[in-house]
């Protein structure tokens, strides 16, 4: 990784102080992506940290793992897979339950989203207490597929998220102690 690159991301890094609830400090990235510069060095960075794995298809969980997911499956030529919040997804889903830092949430697959054996990328913006990325990855393991790895542009460090994922290689560009 670019150490300039990492730089220039967290310059446009913005957080917000007590959101989405008291005691909780928000990493905003909309600071990142509403920056030319900071869109493209954010993809490219991510892009660069799993060019070289075997990737079939990039799962991202809504709504922020689209915004990375969908370009990342684009520059890896795969297709991409929508994890969302319950009664978005048209067909016959499968489900699960998970804990925030802040409450609890759900989130669904379409049942033939993953075939067996077909290792799938995870994306998403942030892991902070790791709830929603384990959730993501049972399900895509529920469906038969592998999860090589856990990408996500930003890491909370001091919530020990990746502690949930420890079977799988977590990567993330932008780490905060």
């Amino acid at each position: 990784m670019d150490n300039s690159n990492i730089l220039k991301l967290k310059s446009l890094m913005r957080n917000v102080p007590d959101y989405p609830i008291p005691g909780i400090n928000f990493f905003d990235i909309t600071t990142i992506l509403k920056d030319s510069v900071g869109l493209k060095l954010s993809i490219n960075e991510m892009y660069e940290s799993i060019k070289d794995m075997k990737i079939d298809k990039v799962a991202g969980t809504e709504s922020r793992g689209f915004i990375f997911g969908v370009p990342l499956a684009l520059k890896l030529g795969v297709g991409f897979i929508p994890i969302r919040k319950p009664g978005k997804l048209p067909a016959e889903t499968i489900s699960k339950e998970y804990s925030l830092e802040y409450g609890t949430n759900k989130i669904e697959i379409h049942k033939d989203a993953v075939s067996p054996g077909e290792n799938i990328l995870l994306v998403d913006d942030l892991i902070a207490t790791g709830g929603t990325a384990k959730a993501s990855v049972d399900l895509i393991k529920e469906l038969g597929g592998n999860v090589p790895a856990f990408l996500s542009l930003v890491e909370l460090k001091f919530l020990n998220g990746r502690e949930l994922l420890e079977e799988i290689k977590v990567i993330s560009i932008l780490k905060y102690n």
